[in-house]
Formats: C-alpha cells, structure tokens, sequence
C-alpha cells in the first residue's frame, strides 16, 4: 500500500505542475550544512524563511539606520522596513514569473541581517578597523550572521540557496539563482525609491529636482517608478532563464542612483553626523579590544572556540543597533555625576 504524502511533499509536488522550469524547486536543493529531519509541512526553503524571521538579528533591525541617522519622525526607513520592502518587490516579480516564492522571500528577508548600526557609515568605519584583515562587508556579515552566530553560536543551517542569494546581493555579484537575482534587482529598486521618499520628506530634494529624461523613463513619483521598474523586470524575464530589464530603463535606474549619491548620500544636512558615527565605532572597537573580558558571554565563547578577537568584537559591534551602540558608548566613555553622601551630624 502506497504511503500517503505528507502536506511538505504535496507542495513540493504542486511547485513542479505550477512554477517556470527555470525556478529553484524546494525538493531539488542543494542542502544544509547539517543533515537534520524533514518538516511535513514546509518545504526547506520555508523553513529558512520562517528562521531567519524569528532570528534576534532580524528583530534588530528595527532599530538599524536605512539611509538617516536616527531621524525624527515615524515615516522614515529603517533598515527593517527596507527589508520587508524588498521582500515585497522580491515576492511581486518572482510571482509574476512563476518562479519559487519562498526561496526569494527567505532570501530578502536574510539579506541584511549583518548590516551595521547607523547604516552604510557604521559599515565604513568597522571596513576601515578590518582593513588589514580584509575588510568588512555587510553582505559578508550577513552570511555569518545565519553560519555562526545565531542561536549562540550554532548559526540557522540554512539552505546553500538562501546564503547564496543572501551572500550575492549586491551589483557586482552574481547570485545562483533566478530567485537570488531578483533579489539583487528588488534591493536596488527598494532604497532607490524609499531614499527618494525619505529624502523628500525630509525636505533635502524635491521631486522636480529629479532630472526630466529619468522621471519621463521612470514616471514622476515613488508609486509610479515601482510600478515601471517591476513590470520592466517582469516584461523582460518572462520565459528566460534570466532576471534582466530594458536597457533603457536599466539605465535610468541607475542614473537614479548616481543621483542619490551626488544629493542625497553626500549631501551635509542628511550626513553631517557620520563623522561622529566613526569615531565613536572606532573608539568602541579599542575599548573592547582593550577589554575582551567585557564581552558578553556568547561572543566570548566564539573567543574561546578559536575565533579571533579583532573579528568577534566586529561581530559584536556590528550587530549592535543604533540605540544599543549610543547608550553602550555613553556608559562606557562618558563620566557619571558622584557626590559624596551627606554625613549626618549628631
């Protein structure tokens, strides 16, 4: 008598009748590090989805700079709600081309979980620390966020997949997978929009200040650019084994880019704290070099398993949200008030 599939096993049979051929089936991954049973309700790639959601890095993120440092406001980015932005895009097109969902969404949602407090200058500042040692990257980070430092030290065992993607997601890199590659489009669609938005509201550009020949490739506001750099993505990848755009608006999605950079990511008044940022990384970096023992006890323990000290109080640094690292700093560098108890008199 034939055993009777369990529900993981019917949607990893539905993922063959229904997604592109080019998709990454769940059935036919390359694995984890670390045998360990099957679910019988989710699919691997779920399972990921579902572990790094739940992760203590991913709840940091909330309070994690996106492209403002600590900005007064409710409606500005943080590094959380850029990740769950381009788990959305991500989620959208990999839809739309019948390709694996959950592999993309596991991907998006893990791939800045190594990212530093207070953005792309916390990540500058700990590269210059590491340079010697080859630098740190945050996508690099990230990949040791999910292999090593989670769960005290025994990492998340994720699919090769989803590290893959996670690893690969910046421009010069190639991701594995279809999957993976939208990922690193979304990524790029995601902060290009919202720096936009926040840079708006924030009354450091304004929306007539976008160059013409790329509002008229790309449409005169956030919901509009979305709108053509996803169907541009979706129109351009159907029935490849490819994740491509028009050259066209490739382009212009780049000029975009480039200006962000001239207005936005150098301008004074959005940037004018970073240099504080790096000192104050720096000097928290020498004081716990100087003061190992002041570590908390998991990251003493990677120490004690034979990880360097330089690399484990870049761990520890770089997983510190924005808060944390302030209100660490001014516990560790700035005096407390102390006055001698007043002495009662007979």
């Amino acid at each position: 008598m034939e055993q009777k599939r369990n529900l993981r096993q019917e949607q990893e049979a539905r993922e063959h009748a229904i997604l592109s051929q080019y998709a990454s089936f769940a059935d036919q991954s390359l694995g984890r590090d670390y045998d360990e049973p099957k679910c019988d309700i989710r699919t691997d790639f779920q399972r990921d989805r579902d572990r790094i959601l739940h992760c203590k890095a991913f709840r940091r993120l909330k309070q994690k700079t996106q492209v403002f440092l600590a900005p007064e406001g409710d409606h500005y980015r943080t590094r959380l709600t850029h990740t769950l932005e381009v788990a959305q895009n991500a989620r959208t097109i990999a839809r739309a081309l019948y390709l694996n969902e959950d592999l993309t969404e596991a991907i998006a949602l893990g791939h800045d979980l190594g990212h530093t407090p207070f953005g792309h200058a916390g990540e500058r500042a700990l590269n210059e620390i590491t340079e010697e040692q080859g630098g740190f990257h945050h996508n690099e980070q990230s990949v040791r966020v999910v292999e090593r430092l989670e769960k005290e030290g025994k990492g998340l065992n994720l699919t090769k997949e989803v590290r893959d993607g996670i690893l690969n997601h910046q421009t010069k890199s190639v991701p594995m997978t279809l999957e993976g590659k939208i990922v690193r489009l979304s990524d790029k669609i995601a902060y290009i929009n919202s720096d936009i938005d926040d840079a708006i509201r924030a009354g450091i550009i304004k929306e007539k200040e976008i160059p013409a020949e790329l509002t008229a490739v790309l449409g005169d506001s956030t919901n509009l650019r979305l709108n053509t750099l996803v169907h541009d993505i979706v129109r351009c990848s159907a029935g490849k084994n490819d994740i491509c755009m028009s050259e066209q608006v490739h382009g212009a999605m780049f000029e975009l880019r480039s200006f962000l950079f001239q207005n936005v990511y150098t301008n004074p008044q959005a940037k004018g704290e970073e240099k504080k940022v790096s000192h104050m990384i720096h000097q928290l970096y020498e004081y716990y070099i100087s003061h190992i023992d002041e570590l908390p006890s998991e990251f003493l323990l990677l120490i004690q398993e034979g990880e360097a000290e330089q690399r484990v109080v870049c761990d520890f640094i770089a997983g510190m949200s924005d808060r944390y690292a302030v209100n660490l700093y001014k516990e560790i560098m700035i005096p407390k008030s102390w006055g001698i108890p007043e002495v009662m008199h007979q």
